[in-house]
């Protein structure tokens, strides 16, 4: 018996090394994302990298991890899945990065979570409402809200506020699209409403023809967007020269970038009534709000070329946040303490915004706007 101890302890041993937790306790820590710098969406790529080098720049000025510092490495996928794993596992296996955090997009994030659960490597603030990332995993924690609850707003928006009745969808012919797709019909069901008319396109493109065809002769009441701010914008500049869509209101998810919306618009000479967009994040010209004014103080130091907007105002709050659960671990940085501290953030974290771990997300309330007069401004 005492000959077989030591083979014992060597297995107990051996055991242990295996599964002790690595920790990430050099000087940098790296944070790794794979979003779209170039091609159609590409303002989305940009809007992220500014928003959130916003605030990792400061933390590293301001030693807020003391010595440490967040070096934020991204990589292209021009929006396209294939190009996502490719980044991820160069992230992954190359790079040793600590977390993946900002990825961009519900086809790209899906095609990656395999991977994600095989490496148990932490996966926050991705910029997708999809329902698959609701489920609890210990690995993905959410900073937005999820699809299903920005278009369940709008409709509870549109039906009680303005008694609407006929609903279309235009929609991504994807993953993302399908979401939203699903959402709205799910919304409708509990009304006991239909789909009056659908139309969809393919991603990465603007052919919008067919889907505009489709939903044209039902002359719809309200008209869901799911899709990219450009194909968004085509759609709704062909709608706006149709007598079928005389009075029909264009409500656009987070995900269509708002600013690049109205932004597309003008370019088309489009006018912007008739438009509601849903936002997870409150408008980021809104001074009474502590944190807004700490973005709009950092983007200006650090990016003064950059506009302020949603998606910058959302990466900005997702890497203060991000920062803040590092602050608050203890000993050796693991990645289980990360997803630990990020569960169990202080309400206030966000000056001036409320956060609350539910349904894996931080942020859970919706805010809708309209256009006017040159801004956006807060549905109520």
């Amino acid at each position: 018996m005492l000959k077989r101890v030591p083979i014992l302890l060597f297995i107990i041993l051996l055991f242990l090394l295996y599964f002790k937790e690595t920790s990430f306790d050099n000087e940098t820590i790296k944070i790794g994302s794979s979003l779209p710098k170039n091609g159609i969406i590409e303002a989305w790529g940009r809007s992220v990298i500014s928003g959130a080098n916003a605030y990792f720049h400061y933390a590293n000025e301001q030693k807020l991890l003391g010595d440490k510092k967040i070096d934020f490495i991204v990589y292209d996928d021009k929006y396209e899945p294939d190009l996502t794993i490719d980044n991820i596992n160069k992230l992954i296996y190359k790079d040793n990065v600590y977390a993946l955090f900002g990825l961009v997009g519900t086809p790209t994030v899906k095609n990656i979570l395999p991977i994600v659960d095989d490496e148990e490597i932490p996966l926050f603030a991705p910029f997708s409402g999809a329902s698959f990332l609701r489920n609890i995993n210990k690995n993905y924690i959410n900073l937005r809200t999820s699809y299903s609850n920005e278009i369940e707003t709008l409709i509870e928006h549109l039906t009680k506020k303005r008694e609407f009745e006929k609903f279309a969808v235009f929609y991504q012919n994807d993953d993302y699209g399908e979401e939203g797709y699903v959402s709205l019909l799910n919304s409708l069901n509990k009304r006991k409403m239909e789909i009056a008319a659908e139309g969809s396109y393919k991603r990465n493109t603007l052919s919008i023809n067919h889907a505009f065809y489709e939903i044209r002769d039902a002359k719809p009441q309200a008209v869901i967007m799911v899709g990219a701010y450009k194909a968004n914008a085509l759609f709704i500049k062909k709608a706006k020269a149709d007598p079928n869509f005389k009075d029909t209101v264009f409500c656009i998810i987070s995900f269509g970038d708002a600013n690049e919306m109205i932004h597309e618009l003008n370019i088309l000479d489009t006018d912007t009534s008739n438009l509601i967009f849903s936002q997870i994040v409150p408008y980021y010209n809104d001074t009474s709000i502590e944190v807004i004014n700490q973005y709009k103080t950092l983007m200006k130091k650090y990016y003064p070329e950059e506009k302020a907007g949603f998606i910058s105002l959302e990466a900005f709050l997702a890497s203060k946040v991000l920062v803040t659960a590092l602050q608050n671990i203890n000993g050796n940085i693991t990645r289980n303490k990360l997803l630990i501290s990020l569960r169990n953030l202080p309400e206030d974290t966000l000056e001036g915004l409320k956060i609350q771990y539910k349904n894996t997300a931080l942020l859970n309330k919706v805010y809708l706007f309209k256009y006017k007069d040159n801004r956006f401004k807060e549905i109520r």
